[in-house]
């Protein structure tokens, strides 16, 4: 008898956890969302998060607040997002870095893409660009390669810091050329831009939206967009396909990701404002505004896209044999 009461406690628990769950999934959303940000206020990944939370939050009829946990170029952040409830209230704007090519750099992550994470949507992509201080005498990628190779180990190109994209698009770019040219890491952007300006360095690569307005400006010469396609602020400039190196193709591009256990129709109701939102005019013409572009694709499509971007870089980090800090 007492086994009889046992199973059929059972039985019950699990059936009233069941529709507990599916009426939390029914009324998905009914309270505010949080958006994991793992880079500071002000910077690029920050531009964009609150820009999708604002127009979100609009779609979804939910508050989506903007969290900023900034550290270890993003694993603090990935971290966070990992240990917290897999509900659908937490969701993270995760990095090119965080979400294929880290895993190529460090030995040990204090997470797993594989285990810890749904994929939602690929959200927007930003273009790398080449430039070069403007004293230099190019006014190519072609005759960039020609100085270099005409003074091997003498031209110094600054990042921002290493097994950072713009260190791994600018080693793409080296191996395309076959020139040497030495690396010096900054800890971001910002430093890197200034020693640019002021000469100490004389080219980098780095995310269009932070060198638009030197290059507009006349104190960076841009010599070539390392995507596919120009860049709609910048039309003049052509891509690395059209300056001969169609090897080169570096998007800094941003993902967002769920805690693994989310229930699937809870990602549905996501995903599904997420593509309305990313694909909405005015969302994409402000980010087309910064040279980078709003886009949607489903969980499978951008699952894949992290593989590839994964195997990808591991083939410049190898051939480069890019270190980083641990």
């Amino acid at each position: 008898m007492r086994h009889i009461i046992g199973h059929i406690c059972a039985i019950v628990f699990f059936s009233v956890a069941g529709q507990a769950l599916a009426q939390t999934a029914g009324n998905y959303p009914n309270k505010p969302l949080r958006l994991v940000v793992g880079f500071p206020a002000g910077g690029p990944a920050d531009i964009f998060g609150r820009a999708i939370a604002q127009k979100l939050t609009e779609v979804i009829g939910q508050q989506v607040v903007v969290d900023n946990r900034a550290g270890a170029g993003g694993i603090v952040a990935t971290e966070n997002v990992a240990k917290s409830p897999a509900d659908g209230y937490t969701f993270y704007l995760g990095s090119s870095a965080v979400l294929s090519f880290y895993a190529n750099l460090y030995d040990k992550l204090p997470y797993d893409l594989n285990r810890d994470f749904v994929p939602v949507t690929l959200a927007v992509a930003v273009p790398e660009m080449l430039v070069v201080h403007p004293s230099l005498p190019v006014k190519t990628a072609k005759e960039f390669v020609a100085l270099a190779k005409s003074k091997p180990g003498q031209l110094v190109y600054g990042s921002t810091g290493n097994g950072n994209m713009p260190n791994l698009a600018f080693e793409s770019f080296k191996i395309a050329a076959g020139v040497n040219i030495l690396h010096v890491p900054y800890k971001g952007a910002a430093p890197a831009v200034i020693d640019l300006l002021g000469g100490h360095v004389q080219a980098t690569i780095l995310d269009l939206p932070v060198l638009l307005p030197h290059v507009q400006g006349g104190r960076m010469r841009a010599l070539a967009i390392a995507t596919a396609k120009r860049a709609t602020p910048l039309p003049n400039v052509p891509t690395m396909i059209e300056a001969g190196y169609p090897s080169v193709n570096a998007d800094n591009w941003y993902g967002i990701v769920v805690a693994a256990a989310t229930p699937k129709d809870v990602i549905g109701k996501l995903h599904a404002a997420l593509t309305t939102t990313l694909q909405s005019a005015d969302l994409k013409q402000k980010f087309a505004a910064q040279g980078a572009t709003s886009m949607s694709t489903t969980p499978e499509e951008l699952a894949a896209y992290m593989r590839d971007e994964t195997a990808k870089w591991g083939k410049v980090i190898k051939t480069s044999g890019i270190k980083i800090d641990q």
